[in-house]
């Protein structure tokens, strides 16, 4: 079986609407009247399907949310366009629909997009844990991971410029009042340069590892899988963490798939097990790092009531607690 490729490039429909966060219908109604041209829109009902703690997500719909139809609309947080690449989403959205990986994407407006409605339940944690979908979340990133488009030779990792541009962008607010203001009420949030430090040094680590560069989500939270919802991230929870066996179990049935969507052989050894579950911890650190840059970021830019100062120290706390114990993991078969 040859890796899974795509040369295909989409050309989107683009609506020139900026819809205001605060009372979005209006827009909404402008935006459906190419959408849904056959709505009335006295017909149109709203529902608001997640505040979110980076968008909003909006259902629109005639007649019953559950009929075929529905158009999610999703609204940026503001300022988002700084340290999302919108571009690059909806080039990776498009991929991912066409190999049946994610939603179809309808159009893009000023400041957010609209897709297709995936019918299915929202995972929660104890869904998550369950064999028969952990396998088949195991499965289907597998078969992300073995995307190659045509176009991309050999592709770049984003890891370090992306980082690179958080504090970048951390750096040059420093000095704005308000947001100094905010962050000394959170004492345990580090210094910008000690962060700097930081990225530096898991970039000389990780460099190290031989890790290929693959098609990425980036945002993979529970809310964001659907399995055949209503809140964001509330609070960071690491008792939830997976166990060591569910761990290897979910790795092994990764492995299998990458390697089946790979042409490859799918039998899995007990060092390539190791191995994959070594890269794992280390390559977690940069979850950690990024998504704390992220909620300083968030915490200087979005309206949106939520804690980022809060979750931003959590990330970090939890990045300095594991960084010295997966520094020193190495195969031991």
């Amino acid at each position: 079986m040859d890796p899974i490729q795509s040369n295909q490039r989409e050309e989107f429909l683009h609506i020139d609407v900026h819809l205001d966060e605060q009372a979005p219908h209006a827009g909404i109604i402008k935006i459906l009247k190419s959408l849904r041209p056959q709505w009335r829109a006295e017909d149109i009902q709203m529902k608001v399907f997640t505040e979110g703690i980076t968008n909003q997500l909006l259902g629109c719909y005639v007649g019953s949310v559950s009929e075929e139809g529905l158009v999610l609309v999703r609204i940026y947080g503001q300022m988002t366009e700084l340290f999302v690449d919108r571009k690059k989403e909806t080039e990776i959205l498009s991929l991912l629909h066409v190999h049946g990986c994610g939603p179809e994407l309808y159009c893009t407006f000023q400041n957010g997009m609209c897709y297709e409605f995936v019918k299915g339940r929202v995972l929660d944690d104890p869904l998550l844990r369950q064999p028969s979908v952990y396998r088949l979340i195991a499965a289907e990133m597998g078969k992300i991971h073995a995307i190659k488009p045509r176009a991309v030779a050999s592709p770049t990792p984003v890891l370090w410029s992306k980082l690179s541009h958080y504090l970048q962008l951390l750096q040059s607010s420093e000095n704005d009042a308000p947001f100094c203001q905010r962050s000394s009420v959170q004492q345990n949030v580090p210094r910008i340069d000690l962060l700097l430090n930081e990225m530096e040094d898991l970039k000389k680590h990780l460099n190290g590892i031989d890790s290929p560069t693959v098609l990425c989500h980036n945002d993979l939270l529970t809310k964001n899988i659907i399995h055949n919802s209503t809140e964001g991230v509330n609070n960071v929870d690491y008792s939830l963490y997976p166990s060591h066996e569910l761990q290897m179990d979910w790795l092994t049935i990764y492995l299998q798939s990458l390697r089946h969507y790979t042409g490859r052989d799918c039998a899995i050894t007990k060092r390539e097990l190791q191995e994959l579950y070594i890269k794992v911890c280390k390559f977690s650190l940069a979850s950690h790092l990024s998504w704390g840059l992220w909620a300083l970021l968030q915490a200087k830019h979005s309206i949106i009531d939520f804690d980022f100062l809060r979750y931003a120290t959590a990330r970090f706390n939890c990045y300095f607690e594991k960084k010295q114990d997966y520094f020193i993991m190495k195969l031991n078969i």
